[in-house]
């Protein structure tokens, strides 16, 4: 059996394998040991196997070949190969060979190649992967005994996974505690433009990549030419902990898999022994060979007595040593063993009756093992904000103890200012600064053999929310997108709606984003469904915002209006809808109208145009436009007017063909921006002048100047007026274009100003005619001035505005209104169906939150300009009632209330509570005072004695006052009469002490009703003078002195009187002082080198107890004290150890619990330590050269210390003669440089630094040089800044 504690090393360098063989053919198992000269046997059935004509065993240096003849059903079981320590075991299977098919020739067995997969199905005889059980490692389906150089292909037995990112799933494992395993994982990456990101994880949470040393190692590979990611993960030296669930995660800018595996660790058992845990190992295995989960283990079933039953089917010879002894007590070997080893126990002394054996051993009360390390270990768990600092201590039993810390077993070292070891007396402690998530692991403290264990916790800081969401309101079927920036990148948040969680279940409905610190939330086609309140929630904070999905609907701005033209001209058809994204067709007599150079169709923004050029008579029809996606259909018609020129002899008057009724027009409304074109046909001979004017009012003439006479030749120049101005043709944006058949009045940009009559004169000298043509121009309102807001609720509020000063003309048939945060910049409308009414309550608002709204005029030409923001309000509501209102003390005429604040304050914060009362019965409420008070607590005075009064109280914020609280039951203005009682604290209960000059403090409460009254005496007198002082007040007494002198000790009592009842208590003060010095110190003899003293107590005790004394010496050359004794009792004693031949004065200190005494008593006169009368000759000696080498017998030692405060580094050094001593820092010399003293005191170098910065750390060395040589020492100095 391999030692306790060591990975135990396999004997094999090649292992035989599982095979399946045919009825009558060989096979041939071969095995090759590490070295040569190992004996190696072969096991079938737990018995050895020896060379026959069934079986032949050759042996060949290190090779080792069984082959089995003959192969019959008789033959088909477990086989094993033992070499020292070492044993493997593998499996034989026979089947039936097939009719018609060859005898197969011997299968030789190789042991596996560092690449194949041993559970692919591809693999030709490939049963199971043959299992040592020590020093051996079995590796899980799907991956290798070693790490291939690259991915490479995908064996074709590997599961293939065609929806998720895996290529090859991490598969269950196996492996003997102390073996090695790895499980790989490959993800396509032909279809990724960057590598995906793969996490492991133990359990739910443990992040194995935070675990990666001695036991986790993780790898990834790339390869080009397939184009697959291989990701490992490696275990070594595995423990039974290790067993468990794993969880491999991968992920992609868009794409997100997981797959769960299992690793199960058994035991390693010796050569001779049964591998029970095979044996007793659940039937929990799936279809394909793969575990269930650990969720699934109890599916399935332990006969635990069937078992025994088929036990003699083993058929293992047993060693008698290891059955267990007939006097052997079975329960006090489960006691001591753990809960795994119960089932090998019971098998192996024949408990049938597992399950009662179980609730027996429950009720036996288990010892726990005392420790002999540890006087106090670590908690089990400790939690620690990130950024913060954490100190782990235990208490050592034995003082003088090394300890070493481990952080996830590897040993920590110092390091910088990371880690902090302390020790002080038996306490060690380890210091942790600004934690980090990869100081979230297990530590232990280890001393000797012992170890106490924890787990450190680093707790995130909250994550806030530095931009929150705001409000949106779309139309069905229109995408939308929630963003959020929160303070910490890559932080988990939760999006809910309503109060729900949106899972990943959901994704085919919401999509959720991460860029950073922003967070975003995206429907692409939102549905009435959809709406509601959407939130982020993060560990610090909640975003909330509404989304409003309102029904697709179209509004028709401007429709398009017949026209009618003549020949060559332009007809322009123009319409005006609500959504600039809608796109439509043009209908020429219900059929689709096709664009070409002379016909052109555009969309530019909410406005649909149709131009046509050159118009002929082919062109008059039918135009309609109909919008995609609505039933909607704007239809105008286009007259073609020809113009009819019949012969007339010259001297023809002037005419203006115009095709209307009465000479009366219709009125040409045009649209603001729009171009008027005014059409007019003449004809006339000789050609006639036009003169264009315009009305100041309806129905008269202004002309601008008289009419020119007309000129003879028709090529004259003719003039026009506009509005009493004579323009040329090409001034400004209005001209005239005149031919010898028609006049055109153009004007570019159509205002409001040019809205009119316009009059047509035609002249030549036969004659004149005049047509007056009325235009009206028309627009969109003006813009409404700013909404005003009222009634402003919890979540609601009246808007009102007023009708705009211009409607352009044309009836307002509604009103739009938005709304908007306050640090917003984006407005969300709030009704799609125009209001007809001045007001709106606006509804669906979040409490607290800053809003401003605005209006739109509409009319049918268009939107108005928005009008200015409202002033900004905020939706708020008034507070819940108070809470717990309870009466505290009533008097004969005041009643004292207390309460707390409501449980809902709301966005409006609390102004105040405001008190009531009223007498019972009646419902007249009385304000007990005129203003709102801000505590929690009132006294209502001026009440009439006796009277029975209701009280009540309410919370006022800006929005007005909450709902109120009210007593129960009436409240009796009647004081009740109380037994005065004084509640003496418990230190005051015994003698107080104190120090001269200190303050005290005495503060003594009590009871009674009516205030009693309180008299305080000192032995039995009153208590005067101004040094101590007396403070009552309704419920407690205080006795102060600003400094206490000797006079104040004494007895002190106080009286609490009501009437004829009291009550008293007593109080001893005691203050005290140093003591004065002893008296009378003398010498009573000296002999040898010892002196006898002896003294007298001092005069004043300092009004305590003394403590002891301290007995000084000084030699008289030095005049340095030295203290002989402290703490001593006695008036007398012996200094020995005294110098012949010097003098010596002695002084003794009193001590008592204040201190030493503030002088000495010292001896007059030096005494003297005689020398004895025999003279002594010493022999002579040759001069020996005592000069040496310096040497440092203690060097110098790392140091870490607190900036601010001083430092010292101390060694010692010996040489003769005496050294020169030389301190450097970082290779400069200190000697000149202020801020660092060097004593030098018997060998004893010390270097002080004088209140150290972190400047002042690095390398010191001293250095030591004499004539003999030099020596030098170094440390490093590291000085922490204090957190």
């Amino acid at each position: 059996m391999p030692e306790p504690g060591k990975k135990p090393v396999s004997a094999f360098s090649k292992k035989p394998r599982s095979v399946e063989a045919a009825v009558g053919s060989s096979v041939t198992f071969e095995a090759e040991t590490e070295r040569e000269g190992l004996k190696v046997r072969w096991q079938r059935r737990g018995g050895d196997i020896s060379a026959s004509d069934k079986y032949s065993l050759e042996a060949e240096g290190r090779r080792h070949v069984l082959t089995v003849r003959d192969v019959g059903p008789a033959d088909q079981g477990s086989y094993a190969v033992i070499a020292g320590s070492s044993k493997v075991k593998f499996d034989l299977k026979v089947i039936e060979a097939e009719k018609g098919e060859p005898e197969p020739a011997p299968a030789t067995v190789p042991a596996p190649a560092p690449a194949e997969d041993p559970g692919a199905p591809g693999a030709p005889g490939a049963l199971a992967p043959a299992t040592e059980l020590e020093g051996s490692s079995s590796r899980p389906e799907g991956s290798s005994s070693e790490a291939p150089d690259g991915p490479g292909p995908v064996s074709p037995g590997a599961p293939d996974d065609p929806i998720g990112l895996f290529v090859t799933r991490p598969q269950d494992g196996e492996v003997t505690a102390g073996g090695n395993i790895t499980f790989s994982a490959r993800v396509a990456g032909a279809s990724l433009l960057k590598p995906p990101v793969v996490k492991w994880f133990k359990g739910k949470w443990v992040d194995l990549s935070s675990k990666v040393g001695q036991y986790v190692q993780l790898r990834d590979l790339y390869d080009r030419a397939s184009k697959v990611y291989l990701f490992e993960l490696h275990i070594t030296d595995a423990q039974a902990a290790f067993a468990g669930g794993y969880r491999c995660e991968v992920s992609t800018k868009d794409k997100f898999d997981s797959c769960n595996f299992n690793l199960t660790v058994h035991e390693a058992v010796g050569p001779g022994d049964l591998d029970l845990r095979s044996a007793f190992r659940r039937s929990s295995v799936a279809g394909g060979g793969r575990r269930i989960s650990d969720g699934h283990e109890d599916a399935g079933t332990l006969d635990f007595s069937s078992l025994l039953r088929k036990s003699s089917s083993f058929r293992i010879p047993r060693d008698p040593k290891l059955e267990a002894p007939a006097e052997e007590d079975v329960w006090e070997i489960l006691r001591k063993a753990t809960p795994s080893e119960y089932e090998r126990i019971a098998f192996q002394h024949g408990i049938t009756d597992l399950r009662g054996m179980l609730k027996r051993l429950k009720g036996i009360k288990r010892e726990e093992k005392k420790s002999t390390a540890f006087q106090k270990k670590l908690e089990p768990a400790y939690q620690v904000s990130k950024g913060h600092k954490i100190r782990l201590m235990v208490e050592l039993a034995d003082p003088d103890a090394e300890v070493k810390w481990l952080k996830n077993g590897q040993e920590i070292q110092m390091s910088g200012s990371k880690y902090i070891f302390e020790s002080i007396g038996n306490k060690r402690t380890l210091t942790i600064s600004q934690c980090s998530l990869a100081d979230d692991a297990a530590y232990q403290c280890m001393v000797g053999g012992e170890k106490c264990s924890t787990e450190l916790f680093v707790k995130e800081p909250p994550v806030l929310i530095t931009r929150p969401l705001e409000d949106q309101m779309v139309m069905v079927g229109q995408r939308v997108e929630f963003e959020c920036e929160v303070s910490e990148e890559g932080a988990q948040v939760k999006w809910l709606k309503d109060g729900v969680e949106l899972t990943r279940e959901e994704t085919f409905k919401y999509r959720f984003k991460k860029d950073g610190r922003r967070h975003h939330l995206i429907i692409n086609e939102a549905t009435l469904e959809d709406s509601g309140h959407y939130s982020l929630r993060t560990s610090g904070g909640q975003a909330l915002a509404e989304l409003i999905v309102q029904e697709k609907k179209l509004e028709v701005y401007q429709s398009i209006a017949d026209l009618t033209v003549g020949a060559k001209d332009q007809a322009v058809f123009k319409c005006e809808v609500s959504d600039e994204n809608v796109r439509g067709v043009w209908l020429k007599n219900g059929k689709e109208l096709v664009p070409d150079s002379r016909i052109k169709v555009s969309h530019i923004g909410r406005v649909h145009k149709l131009t046509i050029d050159d118009v002929t008579p082919a062109d008059e029809a039918d135009y309609s436009f109909v919008p995609e996606g609505f039933a909607c259909n704007l239809s105008a018609k286009l007259h073609f007017m020809e113009v009819k020129i019949d012969f007339v002899p010259r001297q023809e008057p002037p005419k203006i063909h115009l095709d209307c009724p009465g000479r009366k027009l219709d009125t040409i409304i045009v649209v603001a921006g729009n171009r008027l074109r005014l059409d007019v046909p003449i004809s006339g001979d000789p050609a006639p002048t036009v003169i264009w004017q315009k009305s100041l009012t309806q129905g008269n003439k202004v002309p601008a100047r008289p009419a020119p006479e007309a000129p003879e030749d028709a090529d004259a120049n003719e003039e026009w007026v506009f509005d009493k101005k004579l323009l040329c043709d090409t001034e400004g944006r209005v001209h005239v274009e005149t031919t010898k058949d028609r006049s055109i009045f153009i004007v570019d940009g159509a205002e409001k100003e040019d809205e009119g009559v316009y009059i047509v004169t035609v002249k030549n000298p036969v004659g004149e005619d005049q047509v007056n043509l009325t235009v009206k121009v028309i627009d969109v309102p003006d813009a409404p001035a700013a909404p005003k807001i009222s009634n402003v609720g919890e979540d609601s509020c009246t808007v009102q505005w007023e009708p705009p000063a211009y409607d352009g003309g044309q009836p307002v048939l509604g009103y739009i209104l938005e709304r908007k945060k306050k640090k917003s910049y984006r407005w969300m409308r709030l009704n799609f169906d125009l209001l007809r009414e001045l007001t709106h309550e606006a509804r669906r608002m979040i409490e607290g939150v800053v809003y401003e709204m605005r209006v739109y005029a509409v009319n049918t030409i268009g939107m108005s300009k928005p009008s200015p923001a409202s002033q900004a309000f905020m939706p708020i509501g008034p507070p819940s009632e108070p809470t717990h209102l309870a009466v505290e003390d009533v008097t004969d005429t005041t009643v004292s209330l207390k309460w707390r604040p409501p449980e809902r304050v709301g966005a409006g914060g609390l102004d105040g509570y405001s008190v009531e009362y009223c007498q019972e019965g009646c419902s007249e409420w009385v304000p007990a005072l005129q203003e709102l008070i801000e505590r929690t607590s009132l006294l209502v005075k001026d009440l009439s004695t006796g009277a029975r009064l209701l009280f009540r109280v309410r919370a006022h914020n800006m929005a007005g006052p909450g709902a109120p609280v009210v007593t129960k039951e009436p409240v009796t203005v009647q004081e009740i009469l109380q037994r005065p009682r004084l509640q003496l604290p418990r230190h005051l209960r015994q003698t107080i002490q104190r120090k001269v000059g200190e303050t005290v403090n005495f503060l003594i409460p009590f009871q009674g009703r009516p205030r009693p009254q309180v008299t305080w005496t000192k032995e039995g007198q009153p208590l005067a003078g101004d040094e101590v002082s007396i403070r009552n007040s309704p419920t407690d007494t205080i006795l102060f002195i600003r400094a206490a002198r000797r006079t104040h000790s004494g007895t002190y009592q106080v009286t609490l009187r009501i009437e004829n009842m009291e009550d008293k208590a007593t109080l001893v003060l005691q203050i005290v002082d140093k003591p004065s010095p002893p008296q009378d110190i003398r010498v009573m003899e000296a002999w040898g080198f010892n002196v006898a003293l002896e003294w007298k107590p001092p005069q004043d005790d300092g009004n305590t107890e003394l403590r002891g004394y301290t007995v000084q010496k000084a030699d008289k050359k030095t005049m340095e004290w030295f203290t002989v004794l402290e703490h001593y009792r006695h008036t007398h004693c012996v200094v020995p150890e005294l110098i012949i031949g010097n003098g010596y004065y002695f002084r003794v200190f009193s001590h008592n619990i204040v201190g030493p005494s503030d002088t000495a008593a010292t001896t007059k006169e030096p005494i003297f330590i005689p020398k004895p009368g025999k003279t002594y000759k010493p022999p002579s000696y040759k001069a020996l050269d005592f000069s040496e080498a310096p040497r440092f017998t203690r060097p110098l030692v790392n140091r870490s210390v607190i900036a601010g405060y001083n430092a010292v580094l101390c060694c010692a050094v010996r040489g003769t003669p005496k050294p020169k001593i030389s301190w450097f820092k970082n290779g400069l010399d200190l000697g000149k440089n202020a801020r660092f003293r060097m004593f030098c005191k018997q060998g004893v170098l010390t270097l002080e630094i004088r209140k150290p910065c972190p400047f002042d750390g690095g390398i010191y060395v001293c250095r030591a040089t004499n004539l003999q040589g030099k020596a030098q020492c170094q440390c490093r100095l590291e000085v922490r800044v204090p957190q």
